[in-house]
């Protein structure tokens, strides 16, 4: 119950958290729009010039800012989560299934976020937050990789997210049981995938063929990673 009310007096002191949830409020009916964005101001009790000046482009800067809200609840939940027992192939499906049950009450704004972002003028705001979303996730489970992998783990975890929230927006079962087997089979399908690699690097007439691609892909670094080797590679 205490977290509870630390929660509202933060959202209260924060006016970008008071303009997301007073959006929530109309954002079912109007969408992530104008309409919503000046009703969600007034509700906030804020000016219109205040409001945008926390989102200038109005209610896409809102939607982002929605979005980026329920990756940081993710990322908290999971460092207070002991995760050490389970696979990270687990830890990854539980990362997913937690960041869309605490958006559970929200499924409606989620949705109308995918068609906001589904319009070519706003589709690249709309990978980029998907992006961000499995960065989140990684980084919040402890990938240290600077290569390649850094790349293909995002894009290979951006793949399995969008298509469990379109899953999951869905699913009229009972605690959302269907999406979260929908999940794991995702998840077991970029295993295999996984195992069928590893597979040719250790078949004895494959390796001089994976050789050039390897070399090629070891040069490629993450943004911002540092020269020195870091310890542990972890696959999806």
């Amino acid at each position: 119950m205490t977290d509870g009310l630390e929660n509202a007096t933060e959202t209260a002191a924060d006016p970008k958290a008071r303009l997301i949830a007073a959006a929530l409020m109309h954002v079912p009916f109007d969408g992530w729009s104008e309409t919503s964005f000046r009703a969600a101001s007034v509700d906030a009790g804020l000016t219109a010039a205040e409001a945008r000046a926390l989102f200038p482009r109005g209610a896409v800067d809102l939607a982002l800012a929605f979005h980026a809200q329920g990756d940081a609840a993710m990322v908290a939940a999971l460092k207070a989560s002991d995760l050490s027992a389970m696979r990270y192939s687990d830890r990854v499906g539980h990362a997913i299934r937690t960041r869309l049950e605490l958006v559970t009450h929200d499924k409606e704004a989620v949705r109308r976020g995918l068609t906001l972002f589904a319009l070519p003028i706003h589709a690249a705001d709309g990978a980029r937050a998907l992006w961000q979303t499995a960065d989140a996730i990684w980084t919040a489970l402890g990938d240290t990789s600077d290569d390649l992998n850094w790349y293909t783990k995002r894009a290979t975890l951006s793949g399995v997210y969008s298509s469990t929230v379109l899953y999951w927006l869905g699913d009229q079962s009972m605690d959302h049981a269907a999406t979260w087997a929908f999940l794991e089979r995702r998840i077991d399908d970029v295993m295999r995938i996984e195992r069928a690699k590893k597979a040719m690097r250790e078949n004895r007439l494959l390796k001089p063929l994976m050789a050039g691609p390897e070399w090629l892909a070891s040069k490629i670094k993450a943004p911002g990673a540092a020269p020195a080797n870091l310890p542990g590679r972890w696959r999806l």
